[in-house]
């Protein structure tokens, strides 16, 4: 009976210690695209362990040896295509570094093949190629996930957990500022400039590279809740630049007891992405990624402020590749409306929707709920 409850144990142990290196064996994923300048996060990337680059697809081999020589991998990794870089390397998921507009193609390729995918923001182009890539992720039972820079900022985390936990009051007011001077102006490399500021492939200018932040972080604000309306205006500052596109957008939303003001410039003279919230009791600033303000309010004009230094988030939640590897584990759950999932940014995509129809309208335009 000893022998026979020393080899349960035994074999109990073993099984155990084959589930965890089962877990821990690093996720295979392709690299689809090298045209967006984000893809230096991935491939500049320490190896920790949890993801492992076994694949890149780039036609432009001028491009592809460029990051190879800067970055180190092998060039018997990059492809042509998709089907040529699935078919050698197997991935179990892929990042989107392209076009926007390519994103579609990306969901339509991988998602029939139970291949999970992450692109950068923002999801897609419109509304139309946003659903089709949802109904392809849900048929097919892949994750859907959208990488904003915002996502891993510990300032916005913690406003959001002082938002929720009443340190401010009730929500009344959200003004979220985001850009820099214009792709041309800071130097962007041909490869991303030449689509980064088309109309198609882009889907716009900076209502698009840059409203998206602010209505995903208000989406994620508000669990979910749509906007009543959406009023917007765009304007061309640089046309020497910026020829196909705008390069300034303001947003409004408006909401049943707060709203939000959404800055997306290409022409700040000091690139930014901050977030200012206002409660009945207080304000919270969450200037950058690591430095978080809260004013709390005394008389008229008066206030108390309180000043936050904060430290980086905890693995996995402080990476996008770290985050996709928890999820495709099964190790992290995504909560409904947290940023990087495909509902929350479905209705970031029906905000810049109808954004750009009433910055081409001059009207607002109220959503349906």
């Amino acid at each position: 009976m000893m022998m026979y409850k020393f080899l349960l144990s035994l074999g109990i142990m073993i099984l155990t210690s084959f589930q965890l290196l089962a877990q821990k064996e690093p996720v295979k994923v392709g690299v689809v695209g090298l045209t967006h300048t984000h893809v230096h996060w991935i491939l500049g990337r320490e190896d920790r362990g949890d993801i492992q680059v076994v694949g890149i697809v780039e036609p432009n081999r001028d491009l592809a040896e460029r990051y190879s020589d800067q970055h180190g991998f092998p060039m018997s990794i990059v492809f042509d295509s998709m089907d040529e870089m699935i078919d050698r390397t197997h991935p179990e998921a892929v990042t989107a570094f392209g076009t926007i507009y390519e994103h579609l193609e990306v969901v339509e390729k991988c998602a029939p093949l139970g291949i999970h995918v992450m692109v950068e923001k923002p999801l897609a182009v419109s509304l139309e190629h946003a659903k089709k890539m949802q109904a392809l992720a849900q048929a097919h039972h892949i994750h859907l996930l959208t990488n904003y820079e915002t996502t891993w900022y510990p300032s916005n985390h913690k406003a959001y957990e002082l938002l929720k936990s009443g340190a401010v009051g009730d929500l009344r007011k959200v003004i979220i500022r985001d850009g820099h001077k214009g792709p041309k102006k800071i130097g962007v490399n041909d490869e991303f400039l030449d689509w980064l500021t088309d109309p198609v492939q882009n889907g716009g200018g900076a209502i698009m590279d840059f409203g998206c932040y602010g209505a995903n972080l208000m989406t994620w604000l508000q669990d979910g809740q749509k906007p009543n309306t959406v009023t917007a205006i765009t304007q061309q500052l640089q046309p020497e630049n910026n020829p196909k596109v705008d390069d300034e957008a303001i947003i409004i939303l408006t909401y049943d007891d707060s709203n939000a003001i959404i800055e997306a410039l290409w022409n700040w003279p000091i690139g930014r992405k901050d977030m200012d919230i206002y409660g009945l009791t207080g304000a919270i600033y969450a200037d950058n990624r690591n430095q978080l303000r809260v004013r709390m309010t005394e008389g008229y004009d008066g206030y108390q402020e309180e000043f936050h230094q904060l430290e980086e988030r905890p693995a996995p939640l402080n990476d996008p590749f770290a985050l996709l590897a928890a999820v495709i584990h099964n190790e992290v759950v995504l909560s409904a409306y947290e940023p990087s999932s495909l509902q929350n940014n479905m209705i970031v995509m029906e905000i810049l929707e109808a954004a750009r129809k009433s910055a081409e309208t001059g009207k607002t335009i109220t959503l349906d709920k």
